[in-house]
């Protein structure tokens, strides 16, 4: 993603939070930080009183890869679709 030599983190994960986050999402991240690797999701990287798209698409930026769970509400969530076209723009690059 981007055309970065280094990253901030290994992997963001985009995901519908009321649908995935205490289930799926949550059991990967643990794995995936079990493993060393450096995740980034909005509830627990954002500081308090951050503005949310901002810093959720510099963290986009900044991730070597992108993890996209699709659930039932995803794409009812204009936050998740616009992390998704973030996602792709950055792809393309």
């Amino acid at each position: 993603m981007g055309l970065q030599d280094s990253f901030t983190y290994d992997v963001f994960i985009s995901f519908r939070g009321e649908d995935t986050r205490f289930g799926f999402t949550g059991h990967l991240m643990a794995a995936l930080n079990r493993r060393g690797i450096h995740t980034f999701t909005d509830y627990v990287t954002l500081l308090q009183g951050e503005e949310i798209a901002p810093s959720i698409f510099h963290a986009i930026e900044v991730s070597r890869i992108a993890i996209i769970i699709f659930s039932n509400n995803y794409a009812s969530s204009r936050w998740c679709l616009d992390e998704l076209t973030k996602i792709l723009d950055c792809y393309e690059e």
